[in-house]
């Protein structure tokens, strides 16, 4: 491995357990000012204190949200995008470069790839750039992969998740951020098939419970999963600190699920 994209790879994902807390706060472009994003810096130093490792944003929001005060976090910089206000919001283009974001100061990029959406060949092609271009500038990719179009009746369906987490490791993605299939024996069959590059579930909109979302962490550690990365959970939640740092006890820390309900005293 690069030695560059070593030393950044180590700054977004735990050099002990090797797995990852991710906190995206990229909402802002597609959906405008949402509850929790309010204060970027303000998110940003609650999820750090909490024990997240990495937070993700636009390019435009670093300068206002990272790093302005409180304890140090990894910076992901989001390089794709579309509003909810676009004609297809299931098209994401390229609005970054790799570039930009290392002069920016960031320790790795992401991209968005919608699986089944009608422009996903103009997205794979977009994606090749940057896996070379991040290869070049020895950052870590992390590769957004979701099954979303008119052909997927389920999002969560293990054979559509499949598909989209493999097209992100054949890509040549160094992380792959996909949809948790709903069962630890179908998502240890997807994890295993790729055992080379670090797997981690997106939390998608706020769950009803925090029991429902934590044994959601649970299942997928135990499937051998590299982690998570939740945005609304984490930032709309009543104590996003608390919530990072229960998260981190199973993702981290190896806790069972029933030791964390317990000593967070969530019910």
């Amino acid at each position: 491995m690069n030695i560059g994209k070593k030393i950044r790879i180590e700054r977004i994902i735990d050099r002990k357990s090797k797995r990852t807390i991710i906190i995206p706060m990229d909402h802002g472009l597609t959906m405008g000012t949402i509850k929790g994003l309010e204060n970027i810096a303000e998110m940003v130093d609650k999820v750090a204190l909490g024990g997240a490792n990495a937070v993700l944003m636009h390019s435009g929001m670093v300068g206002a949200g990272h790093r302005q005060y409180g304890k140090d976090i990894g910076l992901i910089i989001h390089l794709s995008g579309a509003t909810n206000l676009s004609l297809d919001p299931n098209r994401k283009v390229l609005v970054c470069t790799v570039e930009r974001a290392l002069k920016m100061g960031a320790d790795a990029v992401s991209i968005h790839i919608n699986i089944g959406a009608d422009e996903e060949p103009e997205m794979l092609q977009d994606a090749s750039k940057v896996v070379e271009n991040s290869r070049e500038g020895g950052i870590p990719l992390l590769a957004m992969m979701y099954p979303r179009g008119k052909k997927i009746k389920d999002e969560n369906d293990p054979e559509v998740v499949n598909i989209a987490v493999r097209a992100g490791v054949e890509l040549g993605a160094d992380l792959v951020k996909t949809n948790y299939p709903g069962d630890i024996d179908s998502f240890k069959e997807i994890v295993k098939s790729v055992s080379h590059v670090p797997i981690i579930i997106a939390g998608g909109p706020k769950m009803d419970t925090i029991p429902e979302l934590l044994q959601m962490v649970y299942d997928s550690i135990q499937a051998g999963g590299s982690g998570v990365a939740f945005g609304r959970n984490i930032f709309q939640s009543e104590d996003p600190t608390k919530m990072v740092s229960a998260i981190s006890k199973l993702v981290h820390g190896n806790y069972k699920i029933e030791e964390v309900l317990k000593e967070y005293k969530f019910s």
